[in-house]
């Protein structure tokens, strides 16, 4: 089973799960972050450190929710690996949150 990251992370953007992940899983777009399916190993430890709660393992996953399983994946084989913690967005604090953000992903 992999982790997924899911709507709340857009325009957020925060990467303190990138600083625990052991593997190096995260992939880094314009404003969002996903997890490759493929490099992930449920360890979890991204899940209490993402302060949006946008982390979910992959069978509990939101209702709603359930498109950015494939758009995490999708989006790891496109976006580079970040694998350091830097500053989340600048008005990440005004889309915490935030519902139907997924118009503003920038792919």
């Amino acid at each position: 089973m992999t982790h997924v990251v899911t709507e709340n992370c857009i325009n957020c953007k925060h990467t303190d799960c990138v600083e625990v992940c052991p593997v190096d899983c995260f992939h880094e777009g314009p404003n969002f972050l996903v997890i490759d399916p493929d490099e992930c190993i449920d360890c979890t430890l991204c899940v209490d450190e993402c302060p949006v709660g946008a982390i979910y393992a992959e069978g509990d996953v939101p209702a709603g929710q359930e498109p950015f399983v494939a758009l995490n994946a999708e989006l790891a084989r496109q976006w580079p690996v970040i694998n350091a913690k830097i500053p989340a967005m600048p008005d990440a604090a005004d889309w915490d949150g935030r519902p139907h953000k997924r118009a503003f992903l920038i792919r």
